[in-house]
């Protein structure tokens, strides 16, 4: 690319891509911040409301206990009715989850049948029928203050699970933004590329003297093929954010290997936290091949355990009449490296920035895929490959 204005466009469109990635991963940061804050406060407040309905329950039968004054107990238990009524009717203002907002409404409903169980026990001892009371207390009241309780709980539980999907949908998100800046910014790299000087070729011209000169004449250099790459490149990029299940994934990885020029692709899985690598998709390896493929810990001296370590390429150079050239790219997603993509590239290869930046491209779509698999609390499960 020769023009200054569209080197200067194309760089700027990087730029502005960076930077729109940058202030989503800032903005849904502080949204992750603000649901884990008020999750925490909506799990404060639900314990305590439970610690009320437990003292509800135990309250009321000391109406009925031997040595307990019922003049201490029943005001005491009057006040904390009030305090747990505010208490469920506060949690429901602030409960993010439908879930969690019909749950409560259970526990409003249990509270007020509570309170009317109450009322006829306080009616009997009134009436010195202190085994009537002491059934009324010990069989409704005592089971409707519980139900109430699982209620709460219920919500409280419902409430975490809600912020869970939350946060997990916030953050595939994430990496599908960050993978899309980073391919295109290796395809403005790619562009921006300087293309190679024209060769001179030298002629022989004929003189008016009849004298022949050797005169260098500038012939047009063959038709590139980056246009191509490019527009291959960027297909494959589209597709990869487009994968639904695994049989697109393997059809991808077979289109990726022939642009590679690879006889075989195989993408590793591990998680954030250093889980083992697991190999979870392949192509250009038979079945039986793939079986016998070893998980591959973080230490391992190899170059998909070097790229899973320090989240940066590994190039394997080919020897002469020996193995195969090999690029390891690292999967990268938001909190860290989640596994590699490696590709045994064919006819020396793996010297090629173009091919080096292609494998990148791949590995950083991969992050969009599998963002949501690997996690620091699960390692990956090994799927049979097909290819």
């Amino acid at each position: 690319m020769r023009s200054r204005a569209l080197r200067t466009t194309c760089g700027a469109i990087a730029w502005i891509a960076v930077g729109l990635a940058a202030f989503f991963l800032f903005r849904s940061e502080k949204q992750i911040t603000e649901l884990g804050a008020a999750v925490r406060a909506f799990d404060l407040h639900a314990r305590e409301v439970s610690t009320s309905l437990d003292d509800l329950r135990a309250g009321q039968q000391a109406y009925v206990a031997a040595g307990q004054g019922v003049a201490f107990w029943m005001p005491k238990v009057a006040a904390t009715t009030d305090a747990a009524r505010t208490g469920i009717a506060s949690l429901r203002g602030s409960a993010l989850s439908s879930t969690a907002g019909a749950e409560l409404m259970e526990a409003e409903a249990a509270l007020a049948e509570f309170s009317t169980i109450d009322k006829r026990a306080r009616d009997y001892i009134k009436l010195g029928d202190q085994l009537m009371a002491g059934d009324v207390v010990f069989t409704e009241g005592g089971e409707t203050a519980a139900t109430a309780a699982r209620h709460v709980e219920a919500a409280r539980i419902a409430e975490q699970q809600n912020y869970d999907a939350t946060e997990g949908a916030i953050r595939t998100q994430q990496a599908l933004a960050i993978g899309g800046a980073a391919a295109l910014c290796a395809i403005v790299v790619l562009m921006l590329i300087p293309a190679g000087r024209p060769e001179l070729e030298f002629v022989e011209e004929p003189q008016s003297s009849g004298a022949a000169e050797t005169i260098p004449i500038p012939q047009a250099p063959p038709s590139s093929t980056i246009g191509t790459i490019l527009r291959t490149t960027a297909d494959l990029a589209t597709d990869f954010g487009r994968v639904r299940d695994l049989p697109d994934l393997y059809r991808l990885l077979a289109r990726a290997a022939d642009v590679m020029d690879a006889s075989g692709v195989v993408v590793w899985l591990g998680t954030t936290g250093g889980a083992d690598l697991q190999p979870v998709a392949a192509h250009g390896y038979s079945a039986h091949a793939i079986a016998r493929m070893p998980s591959v810990p973080r230490s391992a001296n190899n170059a998909a355990a070097a790229a899973y370590r320090t989240g940066s390429m590994q190039i394997v150079l080919s020897r002469p009449g020996g193995a195969a050239g090999a690029l390891v790219a690292p999967i990268l997603a938001p909190d860290g490296c989640i596994g590699a993509l490696s590709a045994e590239i064919r006819h020396g290869g793996e010297g090629s920035e173009t091919i080096q930046a292609m494998a990148t491209i791949f590995a950083a779509h991969l992050a969009g895929v599998f963002a949501g698999t690997a996690t620091d609390q699960r390692a990956a499960t090994k799927v049979v490959a097909q290819g």
